[in-house]
């Protein structure tokens, strides 16, 4: 039986060196039937990286969003009869064979709906990525970092960073720069809400699968991910990071959201 595999890579006017990581890692698995690179630069310069026939190029100016851009390549993996896709950052890498792990994980398991292996810098040390869901006060925190003792305690609680780094759980939050999705899942729970240009939308289409599927954190394999929190390094991201928190909480609720301590305290129980 033929399962079909695809990924899909969201660019604008990306490093050249960068990019040509993360298509030759994907380009190593013969487990990848197709990569969707979807270009919302204003020029096509970058269609000179589609060096194999497994690559179609979307050029997609109008730019209307990571999430947006996404959807695009997802329609074009169920067209392709895709049953599983990856969302990759074109500043992730890796080496060696991932993704059978996670494929043949998920099709063991199909109430699982999104997946995510363990995430690292260039230095070797873990992104702490799979999260509870947020109240407007943890994403503040999370910038002020104040006071050190309160923090630390709270920090160590919403990104589950006392859990054992080899432990599959499920997490309500998945981080998207690197993800594995059950296609079936997203046809039942849709795609990605293009009231996100950026940030946020991960969470919220996390959020989403959660409810009626697992959303699995896999540290057996890993990636490395160049993350350079942009949001925090230029005033344009973060008011671009700002709108996205209030679509979030407009959505789901800002302190009252009952759904919330629920779903937490489910997760919470895992460990116990």
């Amino acid at each position: 039986m033929n399962i079909k595999t695809t990924c899909s890579i969201v660019l604008y006017k990306n490093d050249v060196i960068t990019l040509k990581n993360a298509i030759q890692s994907l380009l190593n698995s013969n487990k990848i039937d197709k990569i969707f690179i979807v270009d919302n630069s204003p020029t096509t310069e970058l269609q000179s990286l589609v060096v194999n026939i497994r690559i179609k190029y979307i050029h997609n100016p109008a730019n209307p969003g990571f999430g947006s851009s996404h959807n695009v390549a997802i329609c074009e993996a169920l067209l392709f009869g895709s049953e599983y896709h990856f969302i990759v950052n074109p500043d992730i890498y890796f080496e060696g064979d991932i993704i059978t792990p996670m494929v043949d994980f998920m099709r063991n398991d199909p109430t699982t709906g999104m997946l995510m292996p363990q995430i690292l810098n260039n230095d070797g040390t873990i992104q702490n990525l799979p999260k509870l869901l947020p109240n407007p006060l943890s994403i503040l925190w999370r910038k002020i970092k104040r006071p050190n003792k309160q923090y630390e305690k709270f920090i160590n609680k919403y990104e589950l960073r006392k859990i054992s780094k080899d432990v599959i759980y499920n997490s309500p939050l998945l981080s998207g720069c690197f993800t594995l999705l059950n296609l079936n899942a997203i046809q039942k729970v849709g795609m990605y809400d293009d009231k996100f240009f950026m940030y946020f939308e991960d969470w919220d289409l996390s959020r989403r699968v959660h409810q009626e599927y697992k959303t699995i954190y896999f540290p057996k394999v890993s990636v490395t991910h160049e993350y350079e929190s942009g949001a925090n390094k230029s005033f344009r991201l973060f008011k671009i990071f700002i709108i996205s928190a209030i679509t979030y909480f407009n959505k789901w609720g800002w302190f009252f959201d009952s759904d919330r301590k629920k779903i937490n305290e489910e997760a919470l129980k895992q460990f116990r």
